[in-house]
């Protein structure tokens, strides 16, 4: 059983660092002495840290105190427990340094004049038990003992020198004395959950402990206070887990202390602010107004540590203070604080925050109450989790059963808007647990499903979204379309193509002729990626297509973000890039405008493929980072896992290793074999075994993607991948899996009439032709007419690389110059460094020797300006370069100015030798 504030575990989650810090102290005595102060909030693990350094010192001597409110009005009180295993020491010293020491420690005190020779005589004895063995000395809770004893022993950590001293001390504050110190921050949630598991007997579902962890705001002994009262039925997720830590807890006992330590009237306006849910101060000073007193009564909770006022805000030193302050009040006073809070938030915009104030402590149903929390929900503020919460609260004061349920239904699908996932499947958790109308229980099965769609495990996410679409389908056809598309998206992840004409044929059996935009573009979609998968792309071009032009049509109640996706996937899927483009960046902007979290890392995912098709590297890797710092931070696994797939393969592409495997290593456990990560991790590798010359391993790689006939696998990130798939087997003697590759890519290119498509395709058949025939050079000039100037210039610029390559091997080193020279300038300004210096190298071959472009000047410019400075040196006009990148001249005239200052050129000569 822990007590009081202490954390004793043998495995100290999350502190690598500190318990790194401590062994540096201990292994550097034969070097000399050293301290370290430790600082953090009650229950952060100060004192495990000197449990653990205690248990590391074996072969030490050890003299270890601890710092007690008790004594802190005792000169030396502390000084007097660490000290007193050597007392006897003290006969050693010399006659006045040892008077001085003995009278202090006595209780005789010590006159101003005669602390110095005091704080030697301490040294002295320490420098004298340290002859011995090497030594460790250690205060805990130095801050809450007395002045004197944390004055002495900072004076004695500045001076250790060569002495084998070593000095732990803790507070909750800053370090005593000046002393450099190391600030004990909050666990992250794969530390708490640990540390949950390693407190209980069996592991809390993950919701429930992703619930705890929120709850604890990262500290150590609320996570171990909740772990002991944690049932075997909140555990399990069958009942709501606690929210606060116990009030009887060991964190809250040592809240209490310096809570009792207040005045009345500041406890008074603490609570005010504990119970505000926002960090603004209008609010708290009206409502202090409103008791009689003002929000300067915190000035005592600031000395404490309990509240940080700042100039525009109020804040908490950690979450889990705000939720203790709370639950330490009596429930009269928290009552009160809550009416109080609900009479100054008189503003329309306050409607919610006014009513969940109102019901907070209600005590039992009522449905006026509910009512009004439902209503102001509904209205929202912007805040989804408050919604959310106000909703929760409704159905806690609802008594119908089925009311309440729709209720909480409603709150778990708010809570998944913003981006709560571990809230969203505690409410589901909570449905399941309870008898609950069918439409309710096909509702919470399509989002129990997406849940696990987007966070894992998508294997759980099929069975669910299947059984809602049936659910659904007699009484809300567009929700079971809904559904059926996200059962779509389940085995399209995790690579089980082979279901998906099921899914559609139940697709076609629920659409109907006249169909709403948003529920016509679901069947189309579905209809057309089960085509693809299966090769039909006559059949596939149309459906795909209508579902691209319905989404542009979108307005109103089906203008939403899921719906955007799937036609930006059909644009995708049928090289509409630009459109697919427009509709994912749309996705992309209306979430970030309703505040839907969990939508976001999705449309970011399309946006950043469409990107990659568009040769916009750079704002396909800024979309995918954004996209995975979203995911990461909404608990969507899966979505992240996609996202550093799509990164990896980005920076495999221009060649920077480190940077691919860095990703792929971020990816944690490795990816389910035949999941849309693992095919992207997959693909990223063959491009570095590609570029290392590894020709073998890259085409095996790829070529595993996805199996003939097998109806598993990521057939279309294989389609992505052929044309890397091709170049690696085009060094081969075999290449059986390259010409079936290539042939679906055909398909797919000549369905799409993508004049980016056919210009991969062309330039993959000219690889497998043979070398120096007529054939390979007509592939390879049809598919430079093909490449759009103003988009894809990355593959212009390998397929110029791989003809000058042909051509210069084929002895016409004067035409291979031309085409070498055009991709080593595009790849120098998109900073592909590595395939610049492969287009170095054949130029030399080809007889040409390389200038080089200014990297420090051209790093000055834009991505846009670039692109201007490129035409312009190509000897393309204002006007001409405004017609291609759809810009104004005047906007040209403008960007063109300052790249003449920026690069401290002239004139467009200058700039064409510049860039030449």
């Amino acid at each position: 059983m822990v007590t009081a504030s202490r954390v004793q575990l043998t495995v100290l989650r999350g502190r690598d660092d500190e318990c790194q810090a401590i062994r540096r102290l201990l292994d550097g005595l034969a070097d000399g002495g050293s301290a370290l102060v430790v600082h953090g909030e009650p229950g952060s693990g100060r004192s495990a840290l000197v449990a653990y350094a205690h248990r590391l010192a074996a072969g030490h001597t050890v003299l270890a105190g601890t710092g007690l409110t008790e004594e802190a009005a005792l000169p030396y009180a502390g000084l007097q427990r660490l000290l007193d295993p050597v007392l006897d020491r003290v006969a050693a010293l010399p006659g006045t340094p040892a008077r001085v020491l003995r009278r202090a420690l006595t209780g005789g005190g010590c006159p101003p004049e005669r602390r110095l020779a005091l704080n030697l005589a301490v040294l002295r004895l320490l420098a004298a038990v340290a002859r011995d063995r090497p030594l460790l000395c250690t205060m805990d809770d130095v801050d809450r003992g007395d002045r004197s004893t944390a004055e002495t022993l900072a004076f004695v950590a500045r001076r250790l020198g060569t002495l084998p001293v070593a000095v732990l001390l803790t507070a909750s504050t800053t370090p005593p004395g000046g002393l450099p110190g190391h600030r004990l921050r909050p666990l992250d949630e794969p530390d708490s959950v640990a540390l949950l598991a390693d407190r209980l007997p069996e592991a809390p579902v993950p919701a429930v402990a992703a619930a705890l962890a929120a709850a604890a705001g990262g500290n150590p002994q609320a996570l171990v206070d909740l772990a002991g009262v944690l049932t075997a039925e909140q555990c399990r997720g069958e009942e709501p887990p606690p929210a606060a830590p116990p009030a009887d807890g060991a964190l809250a006992r040592a809240y209490r202390r310096r809570l009792d330590d207040l005045p009345a009237e500041t406890r008074r306006v603490l609570l005010l602010a504990a119970l505000a849910d926002d960090d603004e101060p209008d609010t708290l000073v009206r409502a202090a107004r409103a008791a009689g007193t003002a929000v300067a009564a915190l000035a005592p909770a600031e000395e404490a540590g309990l509240v940080l006022l700042e100039a525009h805000r109020i804040t908490f030193p950690q979450p889990v203070v705000r939720t203790v302050v709370a639950a330490l009040a009596p429930l009269a006073e928290r009552r009160a604080a809550h009416l109080l809070l609900a009479g100054v938030l008189d503003g329309p915009a306050d409607r919610l925050r006014r009513a969940t104030h109102r019901s907070a402590e209600a005590a039992g149903p009522d449905p006026e109450l509910a009512a009004e929390l439902e209503q102001a929900a509904v209205v929202g503020d912007g805040n989804w989790t408050r919604a959310s919460v106000a909703l929760q609260r409704a159905a806690d004061l609802t008594a119908d059963p089925a009311r309440a349920a729709e209720r909480r239904l409603t709150a778990a699908r708010y809570a998944w808007h913003g981006g709560a996932a571990a809230r969203t499947r505690l409410l589901l958790a909570g449905l399941r647990a309870v008898p609950v109308p069918a439409s309710v229980a096909a509702r919470a099965a399509l989002l129990r499903g997406e849940v696990a769609l987007r966070c894992g495990p998508v294997s759980a996410a099929l069975p669910e979204l299947l059984a809602a679409a049936d659910g659904l389908a007699g009484t809300d056809r567009a929700l079971a379309l809904a559904a059926l598309a996200r059962a779509g998206e389940a085995v399209s992840f995790s690579g089980e193509q082979y279901r998906y004409t099921d899914i559609a044929r139940r697709a076609a059996q629920l659409s109907r002729p006249g169909d709403p935009p948003d529920t016509e573009l679901i069947g189309h979609y579905l209809a057309g990626v089960a085509a693809t998968l299966r090769g039909d792309h006559e059949q596939a071009g149309p459906a795909l297509r209508r579902a691209v032009v319905l989404g542009g049509q979108l307005t109103g109640p089906a203008l939403t973000p899921a719906a955007l996706t799937w036609a930006a996937a059909a644009g995708l899927l049928v090289a509409v890039e630009g459109a697919a483009h427009r509709l994912a960046d749309r996705a992309v902007d209306l979430a970030r405008a309703r505040g839907e979290l969990s939508a976001l890392p999705r449309a970011l995912e399309l946006r950043a493929t469409a990107e990659y098709w568009l040769g916009r590297h750079e704002a396909a890797t800024e979309s995918s980072r954004e996209g995975l710092r979203v995911a990461r931070a909404t608990g969507q696994a899966d979505s992240a896992g996609v996202h550093l797939g799509m990164l990896a393969v980005l920076a495999a592409v221009r060649a920077d290793r480190a940077t691919c495997l860095r990703r792929l290593r971020e990816t944690g456990e490795s990816p389910a074999p035949h999941s849309r990560p693992r095919a992207l991790a997959q693909w990223a590798l063959a491009v570095l075994d590609l570029t290392d010359g590894r020709h073998e391993a890259a085409a095996a790689r790829l070529a595993a993607l996805a199996r003939p006939g097998t109806g598993r696998g990521q057939i279309l990130v294989q389609v992505m991948a052929t044309p890397y798939l091709v170049e690696a087997a085009a060094h081969l003697p075999h290449r059986p899996a390259a010409t079936a590759a290539l042939a679906v890519f055909d398909r797919w290119a000549s369905s799409t009439a993508s004049p980016s498509r056919r210009a991969l395709s062309a330039r993959c058949h000219a690889l497998l032709a043979r070398r120096g025939s007529a054939e390979a050079q007509e592939r390879f000039r049809a598919a430079l007419r093909l490449h759009p100037l103003d988009a894809g210039t990355f593959e212009r610029a390998r397929t110029a690389l791989l003809y000058g390559r042909e051509l210069r091997r084929a002895r016409r080193p004067r035409d291979a110059r031309e085409h070498l020279h055009d991709a080593w300038e595009a790849f120098t300004l998109l900073g592909a460094t590595v395939w610049a210096e492969q287009a170095t190298v054949e130029l030399r071959a080809a007889g040409e020797s390389v200038g080089a472009v200014d990297p420090a000047a051209v790093r000055l410019l834009t991505g846009q300006q670039l692109r201007i400075a490129q035409l312009v040196a190509e000897g393309a006009t204002n006007r001409e370069v405004a017609a291609r990148m759809f810009l104004s001249t005047r906007t040209v005239d403008h960007h063109l100015r300052n790249i003449f200052h920026r690069l401290g050129i002239r004139s467009r000569t200058e700039l064409a030798r510049a860039l030449a």
